[in-house]
């Protein structure tokens, strides 16, 4: 007899997971423009989940939205299964704003600054050899551990955005959220980037990424959400045409939008 098909299907990324992030008819305004009109957004533990849309779109604010920095006017935001006023594990987070330097402007060197990332976890304690180590495993993973000692105010764009990105590892974050990390970063840069995401996704870590394209991340998005005007017009694969316009090689710096202020502070 001829063997039968397989009727069995792959489960989808994120099924049967527990939400790490989970925005629900999320409205929010930005001056008396709506932003925000009704966005659902979940990212399931372990998943990997860029945010895609054009400048205006309300990318930004949504991810902000999720962390509390932009109030909603309507909707409702949990983390890890808990509504945002309540939550205060912040510890379980790590974020990596848009469009900032590592130090804003005050004297620091990368290992200064990467340590403070790991303030969430260590509140008014000593830092341990736990806390040093976690530090020290950050800024190798993003290929710095050569400059450690190093000013910040002497470093590149693309390096300055590593070292924000330590920042936020340092704390051995559950959930990782990036506002346009590729954001003017060179290729070689967000290369790296690429690399240091990859080991975080090998740990299980939960992302949320902000991308005006995909690059080098693309091989490991498991899921696209795209906003249009403030609404979610595609939850799935990343669209096709997205990820080829997005092709390493492809040079193409977007200015942000006007309308999507630079917020620079950490999560409070």
């Amino acid at each position: 007899m001829p063997e039968r098909e397989s009727t069995t299907h792959r489960e989808p990324v994120g099924a049967g997971r527990e939400a790490v992030v989970s925005l629900r008819g999320a409205t929010a305004t930005l001056g008396a423009r709506p932003v925000l009109r009704g966005v659902d957004l979940t990212v399931h533990r372990g998943e990997v989940v860029a945010l895609l849309g054009a400048n205006g779109s309300g990318k930004s604010t949504a991810v902000r939205s999720a962390i509390g920095q932009v109030p909603l006017t309507g909707g409702t935001v949990e983390l890890f299964g808990t509504e945002l006023r309540r939550f205060r594990q912040w510890g379980r987070i790590g974020y990596v704003p848009q469009r900032t330097t590592a130090a804003g402007g005050v004297p620091a060197t990368i290992r200064e600054v990467v340590a403070s990332g790991r303030l969430a976890r260590t509140k008014l304690r000593w830092p341990g050899k736990a806390d040093r180590a976690a530090v020290d495993r950050a800024i190798e993973l993003v290929g710095l551990a050569d400059r450690a000692k190093d000013s910040v105010s002497a470093l590149s764009g693309g390096q300055h955005q590593r070292v924000l990105i330590a920042r936020a590892l340092a704390a051995e974050p559950e959930l990782l959220i990036m506002d346009e990390p590729m954001a003017g970063v060179d290729l070689a840069s967000q290369e790296i980037l690429a690399a240091t995401l990859r080991e975080q996704v090998a740990l299980s870590t939960s992302v949320l990424l902000v991308l005006h394209e995909l690059g080098p991340l693309e091989p490991l998005i498991d899921r696209a959400v795209v906003l249009r005007d403030g609404c979610v017009t595609h939850d799935g694969p990343p669209p096709e045409a997205l990820g080829q316009h997005a092709l390493p090689g492809h040079d193409h710096v977007h200015p942000h939008a006007a309308d999507e202020p630079v917020r620079t502070g950490l999560l409070t």
